[in-house]
């Protein structure tokens, strides 16, 4: 995709409005994301420019002059200058975060919440009191107090007032409900945290707002609309898991807005799969933020495919120097594993934009899986001077003291993540985890519970789910979760290793072995069509050594096959598993795999050296005693098993022993009978001679 002059004078002017447009709306981190993108088009220097000391305004500059255009609907350019003055004074109370003073100023104030006030109560506490048995004196009364309060009491909406003051009112309402929300919670993981606590202000902002549009047409009618309510809308439909209507008002509020990231934001929310992508895909009015919105969903639903670090170069050609395509990108690599390119490419971006957050904590992340302690500890002081009250900052000391295994620091910064943005997703996980550490797997569960309402797209907690209900020997719950994490990142072995050995403890052997030798395909990017078991002309195990395999995952399939007392095929798999030690011939390495450990071998490891005991007793079963005794003799030059090891040896020694003295004694009677033979062949011959 390629820009002309004109076009990318177009669009750098519909940038400059939609910051303006979500600043006048307190869409305040949709104005950010729309300003830095606004600075990331290529500079184009002039060639007289060369001056450092050049102060003077060049007069036929080619940047757009911006003039902060009127309304183009005349009745609301009117309604807008009309109530400019009452505006200003809404706002000003919003960023000062007095809500309610700025909700007021243009809609009917509404009683204070300290007074019981029943006719406004929320539809939840009234369904709850009217399905209540009535069996206490007074129930009576109660119940006729709470009908009023079966719909929310809504004031009829002041005449002749605008789009833009309504949905700043509207928006401070709910900005209102989650302050007194948060304030209610009290404690992270208390009794009254997490959905038991609702924003109580929903419910009246969805009643304004469906007769609002009600009067208007409904959904179908887009006249009259500037996208800024039908986003409002779409979003508190979201918050009352209306998803399909709260999708089709999202739509709407993009083709009409396309510039307001917060709704594309939303929308990608509500995109679970990429099915729904795509169907989603087919309603957008093609455009730069469509295309934005899809590498944000693939990204989400980890689908990282040269398609899409396709689309991430063709738009930082138009913004090469936008931040968040920087940080997709590096995202892209990291859930590809790549994990080297992954840290290039958060370096570059930390160099260009030093005191950028966003991100961050992925990043940190990454540092902690490698592990790399002292990047880690320089990327934490750096968040820490930047900004220590904000939530990716407290991501990165808590996984910093993860590392050092300090869980217990670690917790008071993922809470107090928490403590900022409740909604924090990566904080709730990164909390689970380290309760997993210190066997609280109440406080893990209930941790990853919380991140899975926050983003239910996030396959590690509901891998940490899966963990914990298997700590608790719930492993028909485990298998649930740990099956959820795998149809949410198929690509990774760990979570098939996790959903067969859940099987396994469940009973389901058959299952367990096809999970696992699933994970044993992911995880060497082998053909999902080869079969282990197959007796075709090209031994089809010939390839799989040199570490191209997990032995931990071929060593419990053969321990299943075990169960099954299917012994060859345990036998082979046990094998198998030994051929990770050894490195392939230079001949070899090429048709092993272009991985990076491919060819180099394991060496000897706790597992591997199980498996040769385990064939050792097979041998020693069989009667294979000079190879039982080939595996002993590396046991015990390994160090691992000496005193089983060296107790077989003993066994086939004397074994060996006896079996020498058998066949000795054997030799000696088959030679007495020889020699008896002969002396009564002797004897007749004589007899014979002297008659």
């Amino acid at each position: 995709m390629a820009f002309s002059p004109q076009e990318r004078v177009l669009l750098q002017t519909q940038l400059q409005q939609a910051v303006l447009a979500c600043g006048e709306r307190c869409l305040y981190r949709a104005a950010k994301w729309a300003a830095e993108l606004l600075n990331s088009f290529p500079i184009v220097e002039n060639a007289g420019a060369n001056s450092t000391f050049d102060t003077d305004i060049d007069e036929d500059d080619d940047a757009p002059m911006l003039i902060n255009p009127s309304n183009p609907d005349r009745e609301e350019a009117r309604l807008e200058g009309k109530e400019f003055s009452l505006y200003l004074m809404a706002k000003s109370f919003f960023d000062c975060r007095e809500f309610d003073r700025c909700s007021a100023t243009f809609l009917p104030p509404q009683v204070p919440h300290s007074a019981p006030a029943p006719q406004i109560a929320s539809p939840s506490h009234t369904l709850v009191s009217s399905l209540a048995p009535r069996t206490l004196a007074g129930s009576t009364k109660a119940s006729q107090l709470g009908q009023h309060a079966v719909k929310p009491n809504v004031p009829s909406l002041p005449k002749n007032l605008s789009q833009k003051s309504l949905f700043l009112a509207l928006y401070a309402r709910y900005m209102s409900g989650e302050k007194r929300k948060n304030e209610a919670s009290e404690t992270i993981l208390g009794p009254a945290d997490g959905p038991v606590t609702a924003n109580k202000e929903v419910p009246g902002i969805l009643a304004i707002l469906e007769d609002y549009f009600s009067a208007r047409g409904g959904l179908q009618n887009l006249s009259n609309s500037q996208g800024w309510l039908d986003y409002l809308y779409g979003m508190v439909l979201k918050v009352v898991k209306s998803d399909a209507l709260a999708r089709q008002w999202l739509l709407r509020s993009v083709n009409l807005q396309p510039l307001n990231w917060s709704a594309w934001l939303e929308l990608a929310d509500l995109t679970d799969s990429l099915e729904a992508m795509h169907q989603i895909s087919q309603h957008f009015n093609p455009n730069v933020m469509a295309i934005f919105y899809t590498i944000h969903c693939n990204i989400k639903l980890y689908h990282h495919t040269p398609e899409v670090l396709g689309q991430i170069e063709q738009m930082m050609h138009i913004f090469p120097r936008s931040a968040w395509l920087q940080e997709q990108r590096a995202l892209l690599h990291y859930h590809a594993r790549e994990h080297d390119v992954a840290v290039q490419l958060f370096d570059r971006l930390l160099k260009d934009h030093p005191y950028r957050l966003e991100g961050l904590e992925t990043y940190s992340n990454l540092l902690y899986v490698l592990p790399h302690r002292p990047k880690l500890a320089s990327l934490a002081s750096l968040a820490s001077d930047t900004d220590r009250f904000r939530p990716e900052t407290n991501c990165i000391l808590g996984n910093y003291y993860s590392l050092i295994a300090e869980h217990e620091k670690a917790v008071l910064h993922f809470r107090r993540a928490l403590t900022l943005d409740r909604t924090y997703q990566a904080a709730w996980t990164l909390m689970g985890h380290e309760y997993i550490e210190l066997k609280n797997t109440q406080a893990a569960i209930e941790s990853y519970r919380r991140a899975v309402d926050a983003d239910r797209r996030d396959y590690r907690a509901w891998y940490g789910l899966g963990q914990g209900y298997e700590m608790l020997e719930c492993y028909s719950y485990s298998l649930f979760y740990y099956q959820r994490a795998a149809s949410l990142y198929p690509g990774d072995p760990k979570m098939w290793a996790a959903v067969g050995n859940a099987y396994a403890k469940c009973g389901k052997l058959a299952n367990a072995i096809q999970a696992l030798k699933r994970a044993l395909v992911v995880g060497s990017q082998m053909d999902a069509t080869s079969s282990f078991g197959s007796s075709a002309n090209i031994d089809p195990l010939a390839q799989a050594v040199g570490g191209a395999l997990d032995p931990q995952i071929l060593f419990d399939i053969a321990m299943l096959y075990e169960k099954e007392s299917r012994w060859d095929e345990a036998a082979a798999y046990m094998e198998l598993t030994l051929a990770q030690e050894d490195g392939l011939e230079d001949s070899e390495v090429g048709t092993a795999g272009s991985g990076v450990d491919a060819g180099s071998g394991l060496g000897v490891t706790q597992v591997t050296s199980r498996a040769r005991l385990w064939l050792a007793r097979w041998n020693y079963q069989c009667g294979e005693w000079q190879r039982c005794l080939e595996l002993c003799n590396e046991l015990c030059q390994d160090g691992v098993e000496v005193e089983d090891a060296k107790g077989l040896m003993r066994d086939v020694r004397a074994r060996l022993a006896s079996e020498e003295e058998k066949e000795e004694k054997e030799e000696e009677e088959e030679e007495e009978e020889k020699d008896g033979l002969d002396g009564d062949g002797e004897t007749s011959m004589g007899i014979d001679l002297d008659g």
